[in-house]
């Protein structure tokens, strides 16, 4: 009798250790309205499900205890602990009703101006920051304003991607600075030992005749190629389920294959990849040794979910236990910014790339894709990260980004980059900052401030300012010597030492003709026009496709590829927005 009590007991302990239960739930938004659709990540099985037409869902599982990582557009990711054997009712809010309670940066800033807020809005499935463009500024009223110059280049690449496949821009994803500084025109060497120089000019304005230009450039100091630091490379490579497309792991392999062949013995390269999973795929490795970093890449195939919160944990754990003194310690985040496990918000993000880089870690992002570009969240881990953001739509983009641009992307001369310019509103009645444009919830919110960014070696940075000059400057013929247009204050932080430093450059009254205006700004005109147009500013004034086509025709460098291109996105956009504009059929 003991026995079979002692077999049954034994047998409904086995059976109780494999019980399967049945988790069952509905998900609904704030307004109760059910969310079918909704992917839904069982932690304890790393398994996707979606919910029904209802918003319900049943799913099969070991665990009586479990969690779950909840995702849908347009609603901010929700990860909870669940108890198996009860009913789940799970809410999603809105992304647009979360506050962030992080201070936002700015990338220009008029002290006492404020501005309307806003949110920023998914386009489609990929997501940019709803801008608002800076407007015209009583300099009388508000003489001083500034704005950083951690310039990013990926939104010239994005527009591009577009306009190739003969589809309009999303407006905000059109961003002015970074298309004109995309050419990197106008570059001045720093004399001596200088670290940056400033170089400005005055000319008119040819989308509206009775305002100038003020063109503001800054050019950072050039690194002698054999005096660059050892660098400590992370590649820390999504190679998800969303990777699996010609212009996205393909790419990606491709473009950082053309990296490695750069490196010296001097250098080393980890990598860390997310998919499924987050594991160091690669192990430390130096430069010489370019047949094991380049096979590894080769191997490299997408699958799994996206686990990007732990993934750049990982990636800034590897970079701080091989961290170089003296080096170029870099994680080089490469994605289509599809963080859907884990903690992907932007604020969340944010948090976490905050808090490392004070460890002397960089962070360089590499946006890939279409249709799932998730273009507001690389740019907010770039800023934060001390890094920049680039965006590859081809093979060309990338040898332009790692190869030929490699000390302007990855070696950094200065942080904290930013610029306060003082108008002489004896001179100047209003003003306004062509690009730089701020998010609209950063302009709304009371804890925002200017955050300087990183300049890289041999880098030019270029401002265009739109001025309305006052009745004095109009009306006198020759402006005294000792008159001013503005003040220029530079501020940055030069790398590797803690204290600030600063430049102070006057911008004198000196008049240039639209004819003798330098090659390299006119081009910058041409590219700031293009934004315009696409963006479809209140303040393009008369510019019509047809001017903006006939003054790039006539002010590109037709030696220069990337010139030569940019025409034919003036033709290809003017085609796009201007399709009732083609020519008559002759019989």
């Amino acid at each position: 009798m003991k026995t079979l009590c002692f077999h049954i007991l034994l047998l409904s302990v086995s059976v109780c250790s494999h019980a399967q239960y049945y988790l069952r739930g509905d998900i609904r938004n704030e307004k109760k309205e059910p969310l079918n659709g909704s992917r839904i990540f069982l932690h304890s099985s790393r398994t996707a499900y979606f919910t029904g037409s209802y918003g319900s869902f049943g799913i099969n599982t070991l665990v009586l205890r479990d969690s779950l990582t909840i995702n849908l557009t347009g609603y901010e990711p929700l990860t909870i602990p669940v108890k198996s054997d009860e009913w789940q009712s799970i809410v999603l809010k809105s992304a647009n009703t979360l506050v962030n309670t992080s201070s936002e940066s700015l990338s220009s800033f008029t002290r006492d101006f404020h501005k309307a807020g806003g949110y920023n809005l998914p386009v489609g499935n990929e997501t940019y920051f709803q801008l608002q463009e800076n407007k015209f500024i009583q300099a009388s009223l508000f003489p001083t304003t500034g704005f950083s110059l951690g310039v990013n280049k990926a939104s010239y690449s994005n527009v591009r991607r577009f306009l190739n496949s003969n589809s309009p821009v999303p407006q905000d994803a059109v961003k002015l600075e970074e298309m004109i500084n995309y050419f990197n025109l106008g570059y001045t060497a720093p004399a001596n030992n200088e670290l940056f120089s400033i170089s400005t000019a005055l000319s008119d304005c040819p989308w509206e005749k009775t305002d100038q230009l003020l063109y503001v450039n800054v050019s950072a100091k050039k690194i002698n190629l054999d005096e660059l630091p050892p660098g400590n490379f992370v590649f820390l490579i999504d190679i998800s389920g969303s990777m699996d497309m010609p212009n996205r792991l393909p790419l990606l392999k491709a473009a950082f294959q053309m990296f490695v062949q750069n490196l010296r013995p001097i250098d080393k390269v980890s990598i860390v990849t997310y998919g499924g999973g987050v594991g160091i795929y690669l192990q430390p490795t130096p430069g010489d040794h370019k047949e094991t970093i380049l096979t590894a890449i080769e191997k490299l195939q997408a699958a799994g979910d996206t686990p990007g919160e732990s993934a750049l944990r990982t990636a800034y754990k590897l970079a701080s236990s091989t961290f170089l003194q003296n080096g170029n310690n870099r994680i080089i985040l490469a994605t289509d910014g599809d963080f859907n496990v884990g903690e992907r918000s932007e604020k969340a993000l944010d948090e976490l790339v905050t808090s490392q880089k004070n460890l002397g870690v960089y962070l360089t992002c590499l946006g890939v894709g279409m249709g799932n570009l998730k273009d507001s969240k690389l740019q907010i881990l770039a800023k934060k990260g001390n890094g920049n953001y680039a965006y590859l739509d081809d093979v060309k983009e990338a040898e332009k980004v790692l190869v030929k641009e490699l000390t302007q992307t990855l070696y950094a001369v200065a942080d904290d980059v930013f610029i306060n310019v003082e108008f002489n509103e004896k001179l100047i009645k209003e003003y306004r900052l062509i690009g730089f444009d701020n998010k609209k919830n950063a302009l709304n919110e009371n804890g925002a401030h200017l955050e300087g960014g990183e300049i890289g070696s041999g880098n030019s940075t270029l401002a265009i300012f739109q001025i309305k000059p006052t009745n004095y400057n109009r009306e006198c013929q020759s402006l005294k010597m000792n008159d001013k247009l503005a003040d220029l204050h530079l501020y940055f932080r030069a790398c590797g030492i803690k204290t600030d430093d600063s430049l102070t450059v006057r911008v004198p009254t000196i008049y240039i003709s639209p004819d003798s205006l330098s090659s390299d700004l006119k081009m910058a005109t041409a590219v700031a026009m293009l934004g315009l147009k696409l963006k479809k500013s209140d303040y393009q004034g008369n510019l019509s496709w047809a001017s903006l086509e006939s003054y790039a025709t006539a002010v590109v460098n037709n030696n220069s590829y990337l010139q030569k291109e940019f025409l034919e996105q003036v033709k290809k956009a003017k085609e796009i927005y201007e399709p009732g504009k083609k020519r008559k059929r002759l019989f």
